[in-house]
């Protein structure tokens, strides 16, 4: 069987079993199946599910990191696939089961010629991406996954549904946004609809502040900067003729720049002081920092680039605009130097693609082959820019 072809038997596999983060037991147990099969050596128990082959080349060099996440979304699956998702509610909505069955399939053909490389490469399998703040980054690296080997540069690509089959998104700065969480509990006091003099309405109050929110943005970050401050969910009431005592208000804020991060948290802090002396209630606010900007280090990603036009042309690496979708590859990214880059995956003869988490999200599969010669093409690359500095 062609690596290609393996490839796609695990991710079906994969996608017929998804597990949520922190309970990938199944995943890690098929990654280290197929590890085993080839002869990678491999070490387990990082974030619990987490797994790190270890391709030792044939002569020394420097060593070089390529991660995939493994976690699937609490979704149903609405997809009329063959190989759907086996488990209500569970789904691999974000396309972690491509990117294990292509960085398995990657380890298999730097395996075969791993006499030749200068240096080695770490296959660093990910639990628990899509659980912001916490993650699954840290938790492997406070549990010692480059303990023994510690990376001289570390690559990722995530799918997107976005670009076509054939093209690569790449950036020398920001990829991915900061993705950061807030929420606000309005107290207020209740009392009868026909009343309002005798309460102090938290729904009336909630509707101005988050007007209120949306200036932040508009008035007082730097317009040339990007930040989104968006309220996902309202909490509050009782009845029609009753006048809410308490409204929650839960939901994110997206940045790249720490400076702007810092802004909208300290205005929104002063704006609760402001309402609170203007309504006289009390507001409990919590901002939670969640992962922060994905940010690429341009020597790297210049590396992605190039390889990627050397091999398939320069239509290949069109200019693509960053996302403000969080990925915990930040938190890898802080520690060292690397890149990570998107690789379209969009359904052929589709015009309106689905987009990531959704119910009907669609992988196409004529991607794998891409992503696998891509990052084989990318870390032997690596090796060589690692070897000549």
């Amino acid at each position: 069987m062609s690596i290609i072809n393996k490839a796609r038997k695990i991710r079906r596999a994969l996608h017929e079993n998804p597990e949520l983060g922190g309970k990938e037991w199944e995943t890690s147990k098929r990654i280290q199946e197929e590890l085993t099969q080839v002869g990678i050596p491999f070490k387990t128990g990082f974030a619990k599910t987490g797994v790190l082959g270890i391709i030792e080349g044939g002569q020394p060099g420097g060593t070089v990191a390529l991660r995939a996440d493994i976690d699937a979304l609490p979704i149903m699956e609405k997809t009329n696939v063959p190989f759907k998702s086996k488990v209500d509610d569970i789904m691999h909505a974000c396309g972690h089961d491509a990117h294990t069955a292509m960085l398995i399939g990657t380890g298999l053909k730097l395996q075969e010629m791993k006499d030749s490389l200068k240096g080695r490469v770490l296959l660093v399998f990910q639990p628990n991406e899509e659980s912001s703040p916490i993650g699954g980054a840290r938790p492997m690296m406070d549990d010692g996954v480059f303990a023994e080997y510690k990376p001289d540069v570390i690559f990722g690509q995530h799918v997107w549904p976005n670009l076509p089959v054939g093209q690569i998104g790449i950036r020398d700065k920001e990829m991915m946004g900061a993705s950061d969480t807030i929420s606000f509990t309005i107290k207020g006091a209740g009392g009868h609809a026909s009343m309002p003099h005798q309460g102090k309405d938290s729904i009336v109050i909630a509707a101005e502040f988050i007007s209120s929110l949306q200036s932040i943005v508009s008035r007082n970050t730097n317009p040339i900067e990007s930040a989104v401050v968006t309220i996902g969910t309202i909490n509050g009431g009782y009845r029609y003729n009753v006048i809410a005592d308490e409204v929650q208000l839960n939901g994110t804020v997206r940045t790249y720049s720490k400076e702007v991060k810092d802004t909208v948290k300290r205005r929104m802090a002063n704006l609760v002081k402001g309402f609170e002396i203007a309504y006289e209630v009390e507001i409990d606010f919590v901002y939670r920092d969640g992962y922060e900007a994905t940010v690429n280090t341009p020597e790297w990603a210049q590396l992605v680039r190039n390889r990627v036009v050397h091999t398939y042309g320069k239509e290949a690496v069109p200019d693509v605009d960053a996302s403000m979708a969080g990925e915990d590859f930040s938190r890898f990214l802080e520690e060292i130097p690397g890149a990570f880059y998107w690789l379209g995956c969009a359904k052929e003869g589709t015009g309106v693609q689905k987009p990531l988490h959704d119910p009907e999200f669609y992988f196409n599969e004529d991607a794998l082959e891409i992503g696998i010669n891509t990052m084989t093409d990318v870390a032997v690359s690596a090796l060589q820019k690692l070897q000549q500095s």
